[in-house]
């Protein structure tokens, strides 16, 4: 009966890490997509919300931003996106921190000329104080 009792106890626990799992998965790309709606409306008050103080941001040329920098660059004029979206993305979960990867889609402007790209990305959250926030951002074009 004991057996059987911690196996229940087991599996309560199994389903509700799943639960809880299945969750954080759905907030996280919930947040990807509203990072891209915030690049593409210059939302740096969304972005700021986003991402933690120390966020590191390693574009697709190999430039380097820190958080006050990369969200400078969001404020660029000349860059008028009209698509930023994600697809194949993947939720890679350990404890408190996720790896979120996949590709993109960019098209607009870029200094009044047409500008389209495709790449992948990966982004490192953290979950602290029950907030998720990006602390590392990584992005790089198809070839």
């Amino acid at each position: 009966m004991k057996t059987l009792v911690m196996c229940a106890v087991l599996m309560l626990s199994v389903a509700g890490v799943a639960q809880s799992r299945s969750e954080a998965e759905g907030k996280l790309i919930a947040m990807e997509n509203a990072w891209n709606a915030a690049q593409r409306d210059h939302d740096t008050k969304a972005l700021d919300a986003l991402i933690a103080e120390t966020f590191i941001n390693t574009e697709w040329d190999g430039s380097v931003e820190n958080k006050a920098e990369f969200l400078q660059s969001i404020k660029d004029p000349t860059v008028k996106l009209t698509t930023l979206t994600n697809d194949k993305v993947s939720v890679f979960l350990y404890g408190t921190t996720a790896i979120v990867a996949g590709a993109y889609h960019a098209k607009g402007t870029r200094s009044g000329k047409p500008y389209e790209a495709n790449g992948r990305f990966t982004d490192t959250w953290i979950l602290t104080n029950g907030k998720w926030q990006c602390v590392a951002s990584s992005s790089q074009h198809a070839k």
